[in-house]
């Protein structure tokens, strides 16, 4: 299952920029990167949708996070001493992933 395909997010975003060229150059710095981690994909995606849009709240809905995209969130919560809500709220992610993460990772 590991074989699997990941989508090319440096051409979803370059193609997605065609459409907002005056967010370009906040991007470009994050798309000259061999390889983009989920946090820079999630970065990406701030920059260009504003969090207080509709369609923010609905990709909210669709995010996955491979394995090294949650020890590096979990990583954050260590380093920076935030319980599970805190960091929920940082990442704009639901307590009970968080917890569920914790558990399948951690423990």
């Amino acid at each position: 299952m590991e074989n699997l395909k990941k989508p090319d997010y440096k051409k979803i975003y370059e193609d997605i920029l065609l459409k907002y060229p005056h967010k370009r150059n906040l991007c470009i710095p994050i798309l000259s990167k061999a390889v983009l981690s989920m946090k820079d994909i999630l970065r990406l995606n701030d920059f260009i949708f504003p969090k207080n849009s509709d369609a923010s709240t609905q990709n909210q809905k669709h995010r996955s996070y491979d394995r090294s995209s949650i020890l590096e969130i979990l990583s954050y919560q260590k380093k920076n001493r935030l319980n599970n809500t805190q960091l929920a709220i940082h990442f704009q992610l639901s307590r009970n992933t968080v917890a569920k993460w914790k558990k399948q990772f951690l423990l």
